[in-house]
């Protein structure tokens, strides 16, 4: 099996992480196979925000909590010192799946590197809100971008778990 394969197969998410710091060469390795997804007519319409700031990171954290409605003091990235937030350009009718495909092949790149990842999502209701739009406006981003979610990065802390039993019948041919 080839590693990209491999890679594919053996991916898992991670829901616990360390707190030790991810290289910016890591962090930029990640991004780097993120903006060569494929996308709709190749129009490249998917901006990542790497948040390596702990403040931010946690101001982030907190606003996705309330959205998902968990008690004070959960964190839904779980520990990860790195959030990779995918937003897409909604005029674009491929917006969703050109996005879904960035995170995708983030991941894939992060278990490549020995890096844990897990999708994280809300980002949508995050950038639908105040919160998040202060987030693009700070950034100097314009248009309408829907948040298409949060690629969470770091190292596991633990062993991840193995993959379940694929389902039967998922798979039809026609010849």
């Amino acid at each position: 099996m080839n590693d990209i394969i491999k890679a594919m197969v053996e991916r898992r998410s991670t829901r616990k992480y360390k707190p030790d710091e991810v290289s910016g060469e890591d962090v930029n390795t990640v991004i780097e196979a993120g903006l060569y997804a494929a996308s709709g007519r190749g129009y490249q319409g998917v901006k990542i925000i790497a948040v390596t700031d702990k403040e931010l990171r946690n101001r982030i954290s907190e606003e996705n909590r309330k959205i998902g409605g968990w008690a004070e003091g959960f964190d839904p990235f779980y520990g990860a010192p790195v959030i990779l937030i995918v937003i897409a350009d909604k005029s674009r009718p491929t917006f969703l799946y050109d996005g879904s495909l960035v995170l995708g092949n983030m991941m894939l790149a992060a278990h490549s590197l020995g890096l844990g990842s897990c999708w994280i999502h809300r980002a949508k209701e995050e950038f639908e809100s105040d919160f998040g739009k202060e987030i693009l406006e700070r950034l100097s981003i314009e248009g309408e971008w829907e948040g298409i979610g949060h690629c969470a990065l770091g190292y596991a802390d633990g062993e991840l778990p193995k993959a379940p039993e694929r389902k039967p019948d998922r798979v039809y041919y026609v010849k």
